[in-house]
């Protein structure tokens, strides 16, 4: 790494960091096998696999005698694919980019290594301010670290379609949102790409609805806080707005959301930054028309709320050769690879450290150049962002939270409700007892 490159973060942070924790010195070649690492990840785009085989060569190239697996999961798989790893003792050794609330969950099983480690290797300083706070679920020991943040709620519009249907003015409330996909939907264009399936995606982005519509899906002491008008106005607006989507969104998740509206089929989106790169690569026609903005909600006196999964990194407690692994983590923030993967998708995953977003080579992107004014609305709204884990500033860490969405109990309660017809009364009972009978297990 040339000292150029390493600018902003410094040497000494990086490298020199790594090397007093005992995480820096290189491998020196020996006859016996080499070192196999397993990296996991369910961010897999081909320019996304392209930054991690750099990061791959470059740290081979630095550790003789290790070599470095790279293994796609999937964001609906990664539950059964971690719970079968962790109960065979066939762990990977990194796994990155899966939400914090996972993790939480794993830490709470004992089957993390804590990250403090590897967070003093890139340098505590380095990172946002509270960038890693949310992986602190044990006081003083942190269970991961954040290689990125994301604002994965965002409103994307079509400003073209918005002048032809006569909508001047940017949704700040659900019936602005309503009446403007309504007056745009006509020429096989539809309003919205909401999903509906049984899905993680569907369960995520309701829970952004609930607190859309004033809500939360528990307290801040943690118990379950569904039975009440803020869930139940979010059902009936989530309700309202199917007429407004493709007949597909019955089963929709994070990957048919983009597609609909990248390709053109719907006015609006709800999606992470990923659909600037999309959008230049498969459908630039319409490149010049879009806009990104906070997701509206119930009323303006109700404040935006953004779902931040906040991409991590975790080392299971079972991996083989901890010291190398550690610094494969840390390796995974040098700058010349660390900004390859932000390009790779300028927008979607966001930088947590300072130094990189300060940095020319992080700043001279044509995407990110262009929709300046999307990419620092998305940092901003991402810095300030919550998930199921941490739903605000006021709840306590819910460790939960990943068996939650792998319930899939919340997009079940959409589906009976918007789907099956089922009464909201009983809708929302069960779904509240299932949430109690989850937190208690």
């Amino acid at each position: 790494m040339s000292d150029r490159i390493m600018t902003g973060v410094g040497r000494r942070a990086v490298l020199g960091g790594t090397m007093a924790l005992g995480l820096g010195a290189p491998m020196v070649a020996r006859a016996q096998a080499p070192v196999q690492l397993r990296w996991w990840s369910p961010q897999t785009a081909p320019a996304q696999r392209e930054a991690y085989m750099f990061q791959i060569r470059t740290f081979e190239e630095a550790n003789p005698g290790v070599r470095v697996a790279f293994e796609a999961t999937s964001d609906e798989g990664y539950p059964a694919q971690m719970a079968a790893a962790f109960a065979s003792g066939q762990v990977p050794s990194v796994v990155t980019h899966l939400p914090s609330f996972a993790l939480a969950t794993y830490w709470q099983n004992g089957l993390l290594e804590p990250m403090n480690d590897v967070i003093n290797a890139v340098g505590p300083q380095n990172y946002y301010d509270g960038a890693n706070r949310i992986y602190e679920i044990t006081q003083g020991q942190y269970c991961g670290t954040g290689i990125g943040n994301s604002a994965a709620n965002m409103m994307w519009l079509r400003r073209d379609l918005m002048q032809a249907a006569g909508v001047t003015d940017v949704p700040r409330t659900w019936d602005q949102l309503r009446d403007a996909c309504r007056r745009m939907q006509r020429g096989g264009v539809f309003g919205a790409p909401l999903p509906y399936g049984r899905n993680s995606m569907t369960s995520l982005i309701f829970i952004c609805f609930v607190h859309g519509a004033g809500g939360s899906i528990f307290t801040p002491d943690l118990q379950v806080n569904v039975e009440n008008d803020a869930f139940r106005n979010a059902l009936e607006f989530y309700k309202s707005m199917r007429e407004l989507c493709p007949p597909g969104a019955t089963g929709y998740s994070w990957g048919d959301s983009l597609t609909a509206f990248v390709s053109g089929a719907t006015a609006t989106g709800i999606y992470t930054g990923r659909v600037l790169a999309n959008v230049a690569a498969q459908n630039p026609r319409i490149a010049d028309h879009i806009s990104c903005h906070r997701y509206p909600t119930i009323s303006a006196q109700v404040p935006h709320w953004t779902f931040n999964d906040f991409p991590s990194v975790m080392i299971p407690r079972q991996a083989q050769n901890m010291a190398v692994v550690k610094r494969f983590a840390a390796h995974l923030f040098r700058p010349d690879g660390y900004i390859r993967q932000l390009h790779a998708a300028p927008g979607h995953v966001l930088p947590v450290l300072k130094t990189i977003s300060a940095m020319p080579q992080y700043q001279e992107n044509a995407l990110i150049n262009k929709y300046r004014a999307a990419v620092d609305l998305m940092s901003e709204s991402a810095a300030a962002g919550h998930n199921l884990g941490w739903e605000t500033t006021r709840h306590r860490p819910n460790v939960h939270a990943g068996r939650i969405i792998a319930s899939h109990v919340l997009s079940e309660a959409v589906q009976r409700y918007v789907i099956n017809n089922e009464p909201m009364t009983q809708v929302v009972s069960v779904t509240a007892t299932r949430l109690a009978e989850l937190m208690r297990a």
